[in-house]
Order: C-alpha cells, then sequence, then structure tokens
C-alpha cells in the first residue's frame, strides 16, 4: 500500500528554502513549513510567509504547517486566513497546529509562556473557534482563554483537516484525541511511537473517540548515506543538524526499514525532513533508493 510522504522544510533555509523546493519537490505529495521566530541570532523564517508563498509557487501540492504555534495568533484570525488560503488554493491546506514549547521565543516576541497545561487549553479553544469559523456565522464563543461575538468567515472554506503536534501524555494527547483529524508525532524509534499511540489510545476510550479514524503522521528529521562509513562523515560535517532527538541518520535500507516499521505500526503519513539542506545529498538519496519503497 502507498503511502503519502510528505517534505519538511527547515526554518533556518529562509532564502534557499524556494530553490531547494524548485530542484526536489516534485515526487512529495505535500509540503511542511515550519512556525518559529528565533533561534537566538540564528536566520528564522517567518512560517505563515513561507506557506503563503509557497500555496502559490507549488500550487499541485498539500501544504501546511508542523506545526503553527497557538500563541503566536489569534485563533480567530488564524480562521479567516486559513479559509481565505483554503479558498486561494482550491482545496490544499491543511491547517497544522500545536502549543508551543519554545519559552526563549514567548519572551523574546513578548507574548506570555504560562504553564502546559493552559497552552494545551488554548490550543483546544483555538482548534474549536476554528471549525465554528470555517462552517457557522455569526460566531459566538465564550471560552475560558478566548471570546468572540458575531464573527463571521464567509465565505465558508471546503473542509480542512486540523493536524494537532505533540506527544505530551497529560495533556496535548488528550487534545489530539478530542480535537484533531491528523495526529503529528516526531518518529524516533517504533518502541517509543508505541507507547504513545497506547496513551493516546486510553485519551480516547475516555472521550468517546475513535482512535483508529485519527490520521497517523510520522514525522522524521533524517540522514541519508550510501554506507554507514558515508553516514558517519556526513554527520560530522559542520553545516549538517543533529537528527538524535527528533529523527535518525542511516543507509537508504536502514531508513526504509524504520519507516516501513512506522506503517506497520499504523502511520498512515510520512513526514522527512533532511539533516544537511539546503545540500541535495540526503534528499537526493531518498528520493531515488527509500521513497520507492514507500
Amino acid at each position: 500500500m502507498s503511502v503519502p510522504v510528505g517534505l519538511n522544510i527547515w526554518s533556518g533555509l529562509v532564502g534557499h528554502t524556494m530553490p531547494y523546493l524548485d530542484k526536489v519537490v516534485a515526487p512529495f505529495d505535500s509540503i511542511w513549513y515550519p512556525d518559529h521566530v528565533q533561534y537566538g541570532a540564528k536566520n528564522v523564517a517567518e512560517g505563515w510567509s513561507l506557506f503563503a508563498y509557497g500555496l502559490a509557487r507549488y500550487p499541485d501540492k498539500i501544504q501546511g504547517h508542523q506545526v503553527l504555534c497557538n500563541s503566536f495568533r489569534n485563533p480567530a484570525h488564524l480562521a479567516k486566513a486559513t479559509a481565505t488560503c483554503q479558498i486561494l488554493s482550491g482545496g490544499k491546506v491543511v491547517l497544522g497546529i500545536g502549543a508551543g514549547w519554545n519559552e526563549e521565543e514567548y519572551n523574546a516576541y513578548g507574548w506570555p509562556f504560562p504553564k502546559t497545561s493552559k497552552r494545551a487549553g488554548e490550543l483546544a479553544e483555538a482548534i474549536q473557534i476554528c471549525r465554528k469559523m470555517w462552517t457557522e456565522g455569526p460566531v459566538n464563543f465564550d471560552g475560558k482563554h478566548y471570546q468572540l461575538k458575531d464573527a463571521y468567515c464567509h465565505p465558508h472554506p471546503d473542509p480542512i483537516p486540523v493536524m494537532v503536534g505533540g506527544m505530551g501524555e497529560k495533556f496535548i494527547l488528550r487534545v489530539v484525541a478530542e480535537h484533531a483529524d491528523w495526529w503529528n508525532y516526531i518518529y524516533t524509534d517504533a518502541a517509543s511511537y508505541q507507547h504513545k499511540q497506547s496513551v493516546l489510545k486510553e485519551h480516547c476510550l475516555a472521550v468517546g473517540r475513535n482512535y483508529d479514524e485519527i490520521v497517523q503522521v510520522v514525522a522524521s528529521h533524517i540522514l541519508v548515506g550510501e554506507t554507514e562509513a558515508d553516514v558517519k562523515r556526513l554527520a560530522e560535517q559542520p553545516h549538517v543538524r543533529a537528527t538524535n532527538t527528533n529523527g535518525f541518520a542511516g543507509t537508504p535500507d536502514q531508513v526504509t526499514e524504520m519507516l516501513l516499521e512506522a506503517v506497520k505500526l499504523g502511520a498512515g503519513r510520512i513526514h522527512v525532513a533532511f539533516a544537511d539542506t539546503p545540500k541535495l545529498d540526503s534528499t537526493q538519496l531518498f528520493v531515488e533508493r527509500v521513497l520507492p519503497n514507500l
């Protein structure tokens, strides 16, 4: 069975983003953008700007974010912007969203950084607001975190899938169980994935949700080399980002085995980013030697 494979983009590419995509994006079914504003003084591209530009440049691709930080935007305004992009793109948009995590960005840009439980509560309300804005009007919402009065989002868009990213067992996976169409999980190994799946199943049971109706997306930051020696050599290059906390490295056969194991465990989509971008070595090797097996 064929599994859709999307391409994730690193926020540090900035002006290299589209030249890189122009060369490699054709065989991928979708494009997924970051949503960060800073990592110290490093170069970082703003996520919605990349997304809007990409929708126009690659009109045949499904596109979204992995994942938007809910705290960065007013949810009603986000619903309106997403609806507009869905209409302009002819239905190519997925709303990828999460509760945020990088405290540095919050402090630097002046956003409050509440505890995880509050950020998860805000995320849950934001998703409810988006769904109401896309299907009703006027919308009135009196939540714990957000309030709307007579809000319109016309014209309503075609249905927009909501992908929730995260793995926090107490709060975020509860939001996935209650509100997500898709679940975006950072995949590093099978055992960890199975554990998070079991937690999600428990939340689904608690809220009366059918676990099997949630599309599971495994996302990995990977490095691919022809041989294990090549992988080791590449990983030592200064331009290559580490994969030990958000993905894995390996030969084409090893990477294929890792990803097929995730599919066997229930992944319905695969999203990949490459640790050596904007260089093309890993991407091209993946396209030639791994992608045909997925």
